[in-house]
């Protein structure tokens, strides 16, 4: 049983390495954060994948036309994942600060999008600027400026 969880650990490790030397890697990254978000309360609103497609537009600079596929590629990263820490590393290794935080604001625009925002999704962004390195007070800046 331990050889086969650890298997499957190296095997993960080792997507998620070579996954982060591709140029997709810090928008499939983002996308899967984004998804983490929608996901939380357990329904994803065409609102809420509006505002991703919005986000990762902005955010990576992706074209229209590659947003779809990308947004696909990222429901199955976050599917197959075992935590949002291989998504986080990769934003703090290629995002500065001010990246970081915008890409917190649009953490919150996509958990404003269905009107409320759960439990879950805030939690969820919580813990992703955590991970980010970012402040409570740039959580509670983003929190504010995605409600306006």
């Amino acid at each position: 049983m331990f050889k086969t969880l650890k298997s499957l650990f190296d095997t993960q490790i080792a997507s998620i390495a070579h996954e982060q030397d591709g140029e997709n890697a810090l928008p499939l990254a983002v996308a899967a954060l984004l998804f983490e978000i929608s996901r939380a309360d357990h329904e994803i609103h065409d609102d809420e994948r509006a505002a991703m497609s919005a986000a990762v537009a902005r955010v990576c600079g992706i074209p229209a036309d590659d947003i779809d596929a990308l947004l696909s590629s990222a429901d199955e990263a976050v599917e197959e994942s075992v935590s949002i820490y291989e998504f986080t590393s990769v934003v703090n290794d290629k995002f500065d600060r001010e990246k970081k935080y915008e890409l917190l604001q649009m953490l919150w625009q996509v958990a404003y999008a269905d009107g409320r925002v759960d439990r879950y999704e805030e939690y969820f962004v919580r813990k992703i600027a955590d991970l980010l390195h970012l402040s409570q007070s740039d959580f509670i800046r983003a929190k504010h400026a995605a409600q306006t």
